[in-house]
């Protein structure tokens, strides 16, 4: 692949310099525009005014922390995020994607999966005319619920009225989840399966923390939920009419 002037720009954010170097390279091969840094400063000011379209995030950058990193981020822009952590790292992994990261790999990665998980990335946040008029695109999955819109292919949510959000991956993942089997409880155990496609421990309530962010984000009153209900002791269920 040959580099484009529309080639999506990546900003690699890694201080160890061996690292940060094979990422460069490995993703410049693939014809990508890619910005390199070891530290954070003025990061959010850079995406915008650099318009970046990705972020790979080293979780542990020295003086900065990965995780409000993210959170500033995600609160200043809608650009793709994948941390880069290491293999210890199980709960800031959880709640860097709680904080609103799209992905994330771990040292020492594999420089083909972050490419996959990059490209995947990537082509989820094209723009939805684009991605209907892509020759050879797969054809968009949606549910409809109680004046919904969950576009599988776009990860997006939207209302009748307009709104419309990009669903971080734990929340998308979750809500899908639940959409595709209507009125049937689901245990937590199950939610977890279908969330990390990576190991779990027994005592993570992420699961618990994004259906109370589905809930804001729905409009679903927690004290007397209508869509989400939960089955306690067991789990919880999907009560809207969902159309395909």
């Amino acid at each position: 692949m040959t580099q484009t002037q529309n080639a999506a720009h990546i900003l690699v954010v890694e201080d160890d310099f061996a690292s940060r170097s094979l990422l460069v390279s490995y993703l410049e091969k693939e014809g990508y525009r890619v910005s390199e840094t070891d530290q954070a400063d003025d990061l959010c000011s850079r995406v915008k005014t650099e318009q970046i379209d990705l972020v790979l995030l080293d979780i542990n950058l020295p003086g900065r922390d990965g995780l409000t990193l993210t959170r500033e981020l995600r609160a200043a822009s809608r650009v793709g995020i994948i941390l880069v952590t290491s293999k210890g790292d199980d709960i800031d992994r959880i709640v860097g994607l709680e904080m609103g990261a799209d992905d994330y790999v771990t040292k020492p990665f594999n420089p083909r999966e972050l490419l996959v998980r990059a490209k995947n990335l990537l082509w989820r946040m094209l723009p939805a005319d684009t991605v209907q008029s892509a020759p050879g695109s797969p054809s968009r999955a949606c549910w409809y619920f109680e004046g919904w819109e969950l576009d599988a292919y776009k990860r997006q949510l939207r209302h009748a009225d307009g709104q419309n959000e990009r669903l971080p991956e734990g929340e998308f993942k979750l809500l899908k989840t639940l959409v595709t089997h209507p009125g049937q409880v689901m245990s937590r155990d199950q939610l977890m399966d279908a969330i990390h496609d990576r190991e779990w421990t027994p005592n993570d309530r992420s699961v618990d923390v994004l259906i109370g962010r589905l809930r804001r984000k729905l409009g679903d009153n927690p004290s007397d939920p209508q869509l989400i209900l939960t089955a306690h002791g067991a789990g919880y269920m999907f009560a809207g009419d969902v159309k395909r």
